[in-house]
């Protein structure tokens, strides 16, 4: 082909030719600029049209990738204003959606590597932003050709929508100022993407594709602009992947999504397949945390109708066979040990089985070289090519009982990864990291962990299996289960759980230390003079506590507390300033040791004095310790530093 689109790579072997499959396209941008909501205006055309996706996803955001395909003749129908009587080539299209939060960058490098072209959503009214650049960054890096839904035209003041109208149309209807508003929008959004490389324009505009990013201003919200963006979508396709659309036959390749725990179906597969066929009974290799391993499929599923991947419930269609381009559901055994965005070939012979173990040492090696996997001796998670190192080094803590890092689950490897990646953000280590629901095994592993902080399960969209969920949720359960559909709620109650319990850890702390005080031996108040000899106190200044020492003012030792009492006899651990109390001193002997009117300190532990000063004395217990460790200095002049 002569010219082809920005970003399409043009060394790529001659492919094998066969039946024209539909595109593979992927929505990518940064969250809230309506990615989904342009996908939910997709699947609301046509006669099967399905409730919104967005009404459904937790929080509004898409946090699984979901594929959903649009038959040829709803496109047609859509697009036919556009077309001038003319029909796609294509069997339809199949649309990938991918999450916006910044920590499922991983999920949303395999939609977008698995792609044939890309719609980057972008909110004209806020430009580009951090995720829409590292959206442009992966796109750039696997030579995607895209397309540029400038969405929420809706937004601008003044302009006026009307559904399924096309922007052509409904440029040439607004008022002259509002046309200038958007002007200015538009231009602003050239420079931008001038700043990264590329020449943006729109798409009505646009002489030359292979030269220029094509943008498709629309609103998704009311319904406007969609078929400019289908038949620009589609075109390009068209007319600059035809080799790669028509390269279906030969061996039998797909790219996994996502590793999931099926109610009723265990662990299963979602797979967009690519390329040739799959069949009930194809034996098929995959990429595991330990190498290569096959597999054979027993179910292939796919959604009714529009419906989407990720949201099917149970409205799904059993298959004997599935074609490319296409979304499938894979049910097999062994697949808890799938990598996913690995390929998955089909290996039914043993040139098959030959070719696909080649292709997938090479991929392992190489892009998922820097995957974080799990030691299975100390289950600390490393990245993929220092774990060799870990265990030679003797690195590895096996041995030791003892260990830090959190437990996360989720249903999926995707959801795991994004609850890996806040972690990693907040320096949290992660112990030990497992798809599906909490289990026993789970527990021991929380409760295990030697830090406070770190006995917790974490789980994105999973909960407790049957023998566990009652402990889970009882008040006193052993270990913190904090879950949900959303990853910065689970991640904000993480952190609320984490400062209550360093309060309460501290708080246990301050009442074990050691406080300063100052007390007064009472006139006329001895109640026995030794074994232990019992005098009545007043406290000066601080608090003194059951089990702590006295000495004198000059630093003599007297002895140690064994019951403090109340005026009506009420035994007490402590008592504060302006208390009077019957104290009970083992040691010292009334009128050998001790005299009426002596004031003595609470001596404090020379380790307790750093704590001490960041525990929030008050002025008269700042002043008492002063006191105490002046005293205490003039035998070691360290004392207390």
């Amino acid at each position: 082909m002569s010219e082809e689109p920005h970003g399409l790579d043009s060394d790529v072997e001659e492919p094998l030719r066969g039946h024209n499959r539909q595109p593979i396209v992927s929505v990518l941008g940064h969250v809230d600029h309506g990615k989904t909501s342009v996908l939910d205006m997709v699947r609301s055309i046509g006669s099967e049209r399905q409730a919104s996706v967005m009404d459904r996803e937790a929080g509004g955001i898409t946090q699984h990738i979901g594929a959903t395909e649009v038959p040829a003749d709803v496109l047609n129908e859509t697009c036919k204003a556009m077309l001038g009587g003319k029909g796609f080539k294509s069997p339809g299209l199949l649309f990938i959606d991918t999450p916006g939060h910044h920590s499922f960058a991983s999920l949303r490098n395999r939609g977008g590597s698995v792609s044939d072209i890309a719609v980057l959503v972008v909110d004209i009214m806020e430009g580009l932003q951090p995720q829409t650049i590292e959206s442009l960054n992966i796109l750039k890096e696997t030579k995607t050709p895209f397309v540029i839904a400038g969405n929420k035209i809706d937004r601008l003041h003044g302009w006026r929508c009307e559904h399924g109208r096309s922007f052509i149309e409904s440029m040439q209807a607004q008022r002259e100022d509002v046309q200038s508003l958007f002007d200015d929008r538009y231009w602003k959004m050239v420079g931008q993407f001038s700043e990264h490389g590329f020449n943006l324009e729109r798409y009505d505009q646009i002489r030359d594709f292979t030269q220029n990013v094509a943008l498709v201003p629309m609103s998704a919200k009311e319904g406007e602009g969609l078929q400019d963006l289908l038949a620009v979508t589609v075109g390009l396709a068209e007319r600059f992947l035809e080799d790669r659309l028509t390269d279906t036959l030969g061996s039998s390749q797909g790219t996994v999504l996502e590793m999931r725990d099926e109610v009723g179906m265990g662990k299963t597969i979602d797979v967009i397949l690519y390329r040739g066929q799959l069949k009930v009974g194809d034996t098929i290799m995959l990429a595991g945390q330990d190498g290569t391993f096959t597999t054979h499929i027993k179910g292939l599923k796919r959604p009714k109708g529009m419906a989407e991947m990720r949201d099917a419930g149970k409205r799904w269609v059993n298959f004997d066979q599935v074609d490319a381009a296409c979304g499938v559901k894979i049910v097999a055994p062994k697949l808890e040990a799938t990598i996913a965005g690995t390929t998955l070939h089909v290996a039914n012979t043993p040139e098959e089985c030959e070719k696909a173990e080649e292709a997938l040492r090479v991929e392992w090696r190489g892009i998922f070289e820097n995957m974080p996997v799990m030691c299975s001796v100390c289950h600390e998670i490393f990245a993929r090519k220092s774990f060799p190192e870990h265990t030679q080094k003797g690195d590895c803590k096996g041995a030791e009982e003892e260990r830090s890092g959190v437990v996360i689950k989720a249903d999926t490897v995707g959801g795991l990864e994004a609850l890996a990646f806040e972690l990693h953000q907040r320096n949290i280590p992660v112990r030990q990291a497992t798809v599906g629901p909490v289990n026993k095994k789970d527990i021991l592993m929380a409760k295990s962990a030697h830090d406070p902080l770190h006995q917790v399960i974490l789980g994105f969209s999973t909960k407790g299996n049957s023998e566990v969920t009652q402990d889970l949720e009882r008040d006193d359960a052993e270990i913190k289960f904090i879950s949900g559909p959303i990853i910065y709620h689970i991640m904000d109650a993480f952190e609320e759980w984490m400062d209550e319990t360093t309060k309460a850890i501290e708080e246990a702390q301050r009442e074990s230390l050691v406080y300063p005080g100052r007390v007064l031996y009472l006139k006329d108040h001895t109640f026995r003079a030794k074994g232990p000899a019992i005098v009545g106190m007043r406290v000066l200044g601080g608090r003194v506590h059951l089990g702590q020492r006295l000495m004198k003012l000059d630093g003599t030792p007297v002895g140690q507390i064994k019951s403090l009492r109340t005026r009506d006899s009420e035994d007490i651990k402590e008592a504060q300033q302006g208390d009077e109390v019957a104290v009970a001193i083992q040691g010292p002997t009334v009128g050998r040791h001790i005299e009426e009117l002596d004031e003595f300190f609470v001596d404090v532990p020379e380790r307790h004095v750093k704590r001490l000063k960041k525990a929030g004395l008050t002025p008269i217990e700042m002043e008492i310790l002063d006191e105490i460790v002046l005293l205490h200095r003039k035998e070691n002049h360290f004392w207390g530093r």
